[in-house]
């Protein structure tokens, strides 16, 4: 039987008291759920389909149904589809060196943006745009919900939202085991309520095809227009961020093994950016029924999915059936997006919060927090304006994710300024990197101005298109005029011991940190300035006055 390596601390060197009050906290909490942090090996026991079918339960949301019926109401079917298969290629390719990341070293998507040109401070703006991300997108699915609360038992909107809000909270409160069993038991309840109707409609009624396909919307003109494409693809880029949720599932995928090779690639693309598939299909069928409840109800509200599911159950089923399985389609679709927008939110609020203050208050502080932004949210009435929300966010969330994106494939592994292995311990970056800093705040900046036509209207559908390529452009260059001297502040760890194992994943050899008294894999560990001894990532991160930091020791 093996032995797992200890580093031998010498019985003479000094020792801090047993737990330090903030990371202990911390410690504690995150053996359940790995807030800040490297996810063990030791807890990563599922199986990639496992894995992979918790991901995509996420996706469950029905905003995808309202963005699509938006953008083809007002731009026509032609338009809404090129739109939405724009989006759908710059999220699939974008998204793919993140979910293989987060599935390869088992770190989230702000651990990756760390490493990833940003710095260990550079990307606490980046968590807060991914925390906004979650809130923004949970009030849309509550507001849906309450929407269906209301057709189904007459609930006020108001009461709607605050259900909506706080039946999630006992779920987000388990982490990963509870979300798992969550999602595997009721995505087939969900695909069922969603794709019947749907096959239903064009099995009888063939016509509601034709009538699909022809529709040019209120500012269309039949034909495919630049303009009107990129304005709707700006729409759906906003779900760009949507990998950042996948990752937080990702991060938990087992070591990839010869034996299970097949799989976990399976898993991994499925998954990560597999999910913009679904996602594009649902908002194709968010078109299809908006048109269909239009022209054969003529519906005001046809962007509401809850409108658009009761119109078509009642072509195939009794009327006492309808509004019963419209909302128990809803609600499950709800609860289903709502616990990984809750969950994600609280990991982002949590890594930020942490980062810049050195104090741990506890997760659920940033659940409450995150949840009361969306019910502020949902109370304004967000879904009246959707799409201008929507339109404004993508730019700031394509910017951010290309960035990443574009240093994981071009700066690591084409120009090789930047380390293949992503580092994120406090001590080993530098607090700022300008290569994503600077290309993500040139490209959110302008291709905001560009949307609020600072530079003209026949510019402004062009924002989302501006915010890639900036970020595509700028990345490698700030990189190459760097000369990557800002990535790492220092090469090595001060642990004589490998990172990675045989296969190149990471390390299962454990240590204890000596701040904690918690036992850690590799990875989560660096030598501690102050003693000889190794402290573990999250105790660093709280450590008020630095002294447990390592030096900088940058490379000639």
């Amino acid at each position: 039987m093996s032995v797992e390596p200890q580093l031998t601390v010498p019985d003479d060197s000094p020792r801090p008291a047993p737990t330090d009050a903030p990371a202990g906290r911390a410690a504690d909490e995150t053996l359940e759920d790995y807030t800040l942090r490297f996810a063990p090996r030791s807890y990563r026991r599922w199986t990639p389909m496992v894995v992979a079918t918790t991901a995509l339960g996420g996706i469950a949301y029905m905003a995808d149904f309202s963005i699509g019926a938006g953008i083809g109401l007002a731009h026509g079917t032609g338009n809404a589809l090129a739109a939405i298969l724009v989006a759908a290629v710059v999220i699939f390719i974008t998204g793919f060196p993140l979910a293989y990341y987060a599935a390869r070293y088992n770190i989230d998507l702000d651990l990756i943006t760390r490493g990833s040109g940003f710095g260990y401070y550079g990307s606490v703006l980046t968590s807060v745009i991914f925390a906004s991300f979650t809130f923004i997108f949970f009030a849309l699915e509550g507001s849906i919900m309450a929407q269906g609360l209301k057709l189904g038992f007459g609930l006020p909107l108001w009461l709607g939202y605050v259900i909506s809000t706080c039946m999630v909270i006992p779920l987000v409160i388990y982490g990963m085991k509870a979300l798992s069993k969550l999602q595997v038991w009721t995505t087939p309840i969900w695909l069922l309520l969603m794709v019947g109707p749907l096959l239903y409609l064009v099995a009888t009624d063939p016509g509601t095809v034709h009538t699909f396909l022809s529709y040019r919307g209120a500012h269309g003109d039949g034909g495919i227009n630049a303009a009107s494409v990129l304005l709707g693809a700006g729409v759906c880029l906003s779900l760009i961020a949507q990998i950042g949720e996948q990752v937080d599932y990702l991060r938990f995928m087992p070591p990839k093994t010869e034996r299970n090779r097949r799989s976990w690639w399976t898993a991994v693309v499925m998954a990560g950016p597999g999910w913009v598939v679904l996602g594009a299909l649902k908002q194709a069928i968010g078109v299809f029924l908006a048109v269909y409840i239009l022209s054969e109800v003529g519906a005001a509200s046809a962007t509401e999915p809850i409108q658009q599911f009761t119109g078509a159950f009642a072509a195939m089923m009794p009327s006492w059936l309808v509004i019963p399985l419209a909302v128990i389609l809803v609600v499950i679709s709800q609860i289903k997006i709502n616990v990984t927008n809750a969950y994600s939110g609280s990991l982002a609020w949590t890594n930020s919060f942490t980062r810049v203050t050195k104090r741990y208050p506890g997760r659920m502080v940033f659940v409450l927090a995150n949840l009361a932004f969306a019910l502020i949210l949902m109370e304004a009435d967000m879904f009246s304006f959707l799409n201008t929300i929507l339109g404004f966010y993508s730019n700031c969330a394509i910017a951010w994710i290309v960035t990443v994106a574009t240093d994981i494939i071009v700066n690591k592994y084409l120009l090789k300024l930047s380390p293949q292995a992503p580092e994120f311990r406090r001590g080993m970056l530098y607090a700022v990197n300008p290569v994503g800093v600077v290309a993500f705040t040139a490209a959110s900046g302008l291709s905001i101005a560009l949307y609020f036509h600072a530079l003209g209207d026949t510019l402004q559908p062009y924002s989302p298109v501006a915010a890639a390529v900036i970020a595509f452009v700028l990345t490698p260059l700030t990189a190459v005029l760097t000369k990557g001297r800002f990535y790492l502040r220092r090469t090595t760890d001060g642990i004589d011991a490998p990172l990675l194992d045989p296969d190149g994943n990471p390390s299962p050899a454990r240590y204890e940190c000596h701040v904690c008294r918690q036992e850690f894999e590799r990875p989560d560990l660096a030598a501690c300035h102050q003693h000889a001894a190794v402290i573990c990532s999250l105790c660093l991160s709280t450590d008020r006055t630095g002294a447990h930091v390592l030096p900088a020791a940058p490379a000639s």
